[in-house]
């Protein structure tokens, strides 16, 4: 009797220890450090500013802090540069893997465009993505069903549409080519 206590007792102890589906601690420590790794190399662009890693920035957010979190997510900047001659004001900005140009006023982050690769663009080493379903290479047909859709008459452009109020971009080719959100330099 004692002998098939102990084994059923055992029995049950392996059982109990036996945690199915669900993950060891050190293989959830696992996943949450891919996880973080993720998104350590993505860049989330909203319609009032930017998300890098895990640092969030408002448009107005300072400049270095805002390239070095690009940095960190995308890789060494590619290029920078400025526009003198913009109706906003002198502006600079800074080109980043994956597409993402970054406009700076004064020391400040005020706007941010996502566009197709350029002569000289290295592929992303981290992920760029709007907030949202639409991204850039969308299709025509997912922009115009997205929420706030609307396009932009007369642009002088190329074929503009409005995602509510604060998010912009192009069609290329029956595809998003470009997307914007706050001050541009654009010559209209």
């Amino acid at each position: 009797m004692r002998l098939v206590l102990l084994t059923l007792t055992a029995a049950l102890a392996l059982t109990g220890c036996d945690s199915g589906t669900v993950p060891s601690p050190a293989e959830r420590q696992q996943g949450e450090v891919e996880q973080q790794a993720v998104a350590a190399n993505a860049v989330e662009l909203r319609s009032e500013g930017l998300a890098a890693g895990a640092e969030a920035f408002f448009f107005a957010a300072g400049q270095a802090e805002v390239e070095a979190a690009l940095a960190k997510a995308l890789g060494a900047k590619l290029r920078t540069g400025s526009f003198n001659e913009c109706g906003a004001g002198p502006m600079t900005f800074t080109d980043f893997s994956g597409g993402l140009t970054a406009h700076f006023q004064e020391g400040r982050l005020v706007g941010w465009n996502w566009h197709l690769a350029q002569d000289g663009d290295l592929p992303g080493s981290g992920t760029v993505k709007l907030a949202g379903d639409v991204q850039l290479g969308s299709p025509r047909s997912a922009v115009q069903a997205a929420p706030g859709y609307a396009p932009v008459e007369g642009s002088t452009l190329g074929e503009e549409f409005a995602l509510g109020d604060r998010i912009g971009g192009f069609v290329e080719a029956d595809k998003v080519g470009m997307l914007y959100a706050g001050t541009q330099c654009f010559f209209r």
